[in-house]
């Protein structure tokens, strides 16, 4: 299935599945309870198909950028937090502030949680994933390591808009069939598979879940490989997996 969440022609917002051109509301995320009947999607538009109780972000997680950054496979994740206020969905246009400097793309693939988990192992977090969404992690280079005895990864990570997300999420997709590929004003940029992860998405899941609770929403950036670029205002910057789908947005600011 693929879930999302939309906005109406009345401004209200609506989760559900997508389906036969039509979005099928649903009282919420993974709720088989309908409300109303099908909305075509003409009538709709797509925002972020999830708000995040918790948005994490991975780093160092692909064996190729590990290999060529000198790095060893890291045991637990590598994890930070990106602000609720950086989430962005299909479409929107994100602003590039004077004070954030530098700016890249991190196309990634994202893990949403689908129960409560605390203390789980990696068999029982795969049931604990509800499904799998798009997700560009932009960040801030200039202001990651502005500081060496701080190194400020959720400074670089939480100007809003930074956490795109979308289009939809699909509850179907077998990870490690996946690529996950970049596209910068339709010129393809980054392309990397899925199965290159250090730590799995059921591993990723349950090793967090030693460290604190997981609650329905909360969202998993699994981490990104080689190919992050620089990115600028006027820039159309889209994340797109196959079996999910693509979520693009427009880089804005002085320059554009």
């Amino acid at each position: 299935m693929k879930w999302a969440r939309a906005k109406k022609e009345d401004g209200s917002v609506i989760t559900g599945i997508i389906a036969e051109d039509a979005f099928h509301p649903r009282t919420g995320l993974g709720s088989e309870i309908e409300v109303g009947g099908p909305v075509p999607l003409s009538e709709v538009t797509l925002v972020a198909p999830v708000v995040p109780g918790k948005f994490i972000g991975l780093w160092n997680n692909f064996k190729a950028a590990a290999e060529k950054g000198g790095m060893e496979h890291p045991t637990h994740p590598l994890y930070f937090f990106k602000a609720d206020t950086s989430l962005a969905g299909p479409g929107a246009e994100v602003d590039i502030p004077l004070s954030a400097g530098r700016v890249v793309f991190e196309g990634e693939l994202g893990i949403v949680i689908g129960q409560t988990c605390k203390d789980i192992t990696p068999d029982q977090a795969s049931d604990a994933i509800f499904g799998y969404t798009c997700v560009n992690d932009i960040t801030s280079l200039d202001i990651l390591t502005a500081d060496p005895s701080f190194p400020q990864w959720t400074r670089a990570k939480s100007f809003d808009g930074f956490g795109v997300v979308g289009p939809v999420i699909d509850t179907d997709v077998q990870w490690q069939d996946l690529t996950i590929t970049v596209l910068v004003n339709g010129r393809e940029r980054q392309s990397y598979p899925a199965s290159d992860m250090i730590l799995t998405p059921p591993q990723i899941v349950s090793l967090l879940s030693q460290d604190m609770t997981l609650n329905p929403g909360d969202l998993i950036a699994c981490g990104t490989s080689i190919g992050a670029r620089p990115i600028k205002p006027g820039m159309e910057v889209e994340v797109v997996i196959d079996g999910i789908g693509g979520v693009s947005v427009t880089m804005t600011g002085p320059d554009a």
